[in-house]
């Protein structure tokens, strides 16, 4: 059977709502997202009950510190047996061996390269001279030469960045499914769907709101399933 490349983002803040939704859509997605607000909220006690769904999941906790404490870290989170965790590419190269060298066997270490929410002038007032486009580039880089699975990037990037990497396993969030009814804008912001980036190259298209805010998730995330 073909692997499902959608995991669903788990952006609920009540377990039982978001285990209720999981169940609910299991069938049409190949993995669950768990970020920082549903850790902090839940702990590993949250991811167990998670994980009783029976999907693969992807802890996306960003670790960033020094290299003992992410890998401690990391090892620690050892025993939710994710699929995939998340560091800070910034963090620096032994940080990155570090934190790949203590997950387990079957646990993807991702690298998160240039927050979406940093513009260029964000980046330059943290002293980055460079475009966002070209620091993730240079992270990428970096990233994979720690020996690092792949990263964490936009629609827009991955097909640049797998052409650098080409057994880079990519991770692109925030993506929109293309809606046949609403002509786009050519003002507005282009909105790369989930088909569009798995072409480009993308190992693992997350979504959140458009199946889990959608009126019926099941219908939402079977239409998205289709596309692919």
């Amino acid at each position: 059977m073909h692997h499902n490349p959608i995991y669903l983002a788990l952006d609920l803040p009540r377990l039982d709502a978001a285990e209720a939704l999981a169940r609910k859509v299991k069938a049409h997605v190949g993995g669950l997202k768990l970020g920082l607000e549903f850790f902090c909220a839940h702990g590993a006690h949250g991811v167990h009950e998670i994980a009783k769904v029976g999907l693969p999941i992807f802890l996306d906790l960003k670790l960033h510190d020094i290299p003992n404490t992410v890998a401690a870290a990391v090892q620690a989170i050892h025993v939710l047996q994710p699929s995939i965790i998340t560091v800070h590419a910034a963090g620096g190269r032994a940080m990155m061996e570090d934190a790949k060298a203590a997950a387990g066997e079957h646990t993807r270490v991702v690298a998160v390269t240039v927050l979406t929410s940093l513009d260029e002038g964000d980046l330059a007032s943290i002293g980055v001279n460079a475009s966002a486009h070209d620091q993730a580039l240079r992270l990428a880089e970096l990233a994979h030469s720690a020996g690092l699975d792949g990263i964490v990037c936009s629609g827009h990037e991955v097909a640049a960045v797998r052409r650098q990497w080409k057994d880079g396993f990519f991770i692109v969030p925030g993506l929109r499914p293309a809606d046949p009814h609403t002509k786009h804008h050519a003002d507005q912001k282009r909105i790369v769907s989930p088909r569009e980036a798995r072409d480009a190259g993308a190992s693992v298209l997350v979504i959140g709101r458009p199946i889990s805010r959608a009126e019926d998730p099941v219908e939402a995330a079977r239409a998205i399933e289709a596309t692919l």
